[in-house]
């Protein structure tokens, strides 16, 4: 009974949120939280600790009273050392008073730019099978998602031409994310430049979130905003946790033009304000001093893909090599399953847990993901477990 004098509303929840999908990821990892001596290979998150030097800058940043509030752009000295790195590392190069924003996460700097750019009605084109938050964070900046469809026989790759067929005159901008979450796919050098063509011709811009670019194993990784034409147009998204396995931190940054770099920081003043200070003194350790241990978290990892891949594709589920990141896509149609039934089974029959591919969009289905951010004996279990399952 209501004994309010007010009458119940029945429309408290704005109309764009409620039909936002629940994370195909996180709901399945409801179930594996309920359960006991589960290998996940679910969650996109290094196993590694965070190196000790990282943590000790965090911890010397709070023994020495760091605790403030920052510039809302984040703390000078780190602005000044990411512009250093990505001119190094990407062959960009940046201002960084003006130029570089340090965000809570790379999901809240994709919020951000969604946010600033965006006019409702406006197109974000975007590549499937793609990270879960994309089609959401498009719809609640009030935008419409455009997919375009990579197919595992171009080892999901962005075909330019598939591309050129999604471009209204509502096109706003391109989202990449190479390498990519959850395929682990990389772009060829020719066809980006394809991409990078397209763009310019039809003036739209490019959001290029590259979080998994230090995690490379095969040639060299190129940055779109690096190609001619393409600085005045890319916003460049990146940041500490995967290279550097500082998930929990919560730093990261964009890199673009300035009167887009300034609309974020006007959304970012009003609602995160800054970074936390001391997860910036860390970023500012990482990248001075954590490239040794940033190599060898990256080796373990080639060296797991590489075993991974290989028991996979001999136990009859064909699986592209992984040019980056830290993810297989395995094709799962041989065992006569759908993703989900696939993931729940092989949870509930072998406590292995994988993640659906249908949780990154419609062309995922038929594919699990596996993270080989876990122990290589991990691994080599999952997999005895896997070959059991399907043997039976």
């Amino acid at each position: 009974m209501n004994d309010s004098k007010f009458p119940p509303n029945t429309n408290r929840v704005a109309e764009h949120i409620v039909g936002l999908p629940k994370s195909g990821i996180r709901d399945f990892f409801e179930l594996v939280n309920a359960m006991d001596d589960v290998i996940s290979l679910g969650i996109g998150e290094p196993d590694f600790m965070t190196p000790w030097h990282i943590r000790e800058a965090s911890i010397y940043a709070l023994e020495n009273g760091h605790t403030s509030y920052t510039s809302n752009l984040g703390l000078l000295s780190l602005r000044k050392e990411i512009c250093r790195y990505v001119k190094s590392n990407y062959a960009v190069e940046y201002d960084p008073v003006s130029e570089c924003i340090v965000t809570v996460g790379v999901s809240e700097g994709l919020d951000l730019l969604l946010r600033a750019i965006i006019n409702p009605g406006d197109e974000i084109i975007y590549h499937e099978p793609c990270y879960v938050s994309y089609a959401p964070g498009i719809q609640m900046a009030h935008g419409i998602p455009v997919v375009v469809p990579t197919y595992e026989k171009n080892d999901f790759a962005l075909d330019p031409a598939d591309l050129k067929k999604a471009i209204t005159p509502k096109s706003k901008a391109i989202l990449l994310n190479f390498p990519c979450n959850p395929t682990g796919a990389t772009m060829p050098l020719d066809k980006l430049k394809e991409v990078a063509q397209i763009a310019i011709d039809n003036d739209i811009l490019v959001i290029a979130d590259e979080i998994y670019s230090e995690l490379t194993y095969e040639g060299e990784h190129i940055s779109i905003a690096s190609l001619p034409g393409m600085r005045e147009r890319t916003i460049f998204l990146h940041g500490f946790s995967k290279a550097y396995a500082m998930t929990g931190y919560r730093i990261a940054y964009a890199c673009g033009p300035v009167d887009i770099i300034d609309a974020m920081m006007n959304i970012h003043q009003y609602s995160m304000l800054c970074a936390p200070i001391n997860g910036q003194e860390a970023a500012l350790e990482a990248l001075r001093n954590g490239k040794t241990e940033m190599m060898r978290m990256k080796y373990e990892y080639r060296d797991r893909r590489n075993v991974i891949t290989k028991r996979l594709n001999e136990m009859g589920l064909k699986c592209f090599k992984p040019v980056g990141a830290f993810y297989v896509f395995p094709n799962i149609t041989s065992s006569g399953l759908s993703s989900n039934e696939f993931a729940t089974r092989l949870l509930n029959e072998q406590n292995v847990a994988v993640v659906p591919g249908g949780a990154f969009g419609k062309c995922g289905e038929g594919f699990v993901r596996c993270a080989y951010a876990a122990s290589i004996d991990n691994i080599v279990e999952a997999m005895d477990r896997i070959a059991l399952f399907l043997k039976r």
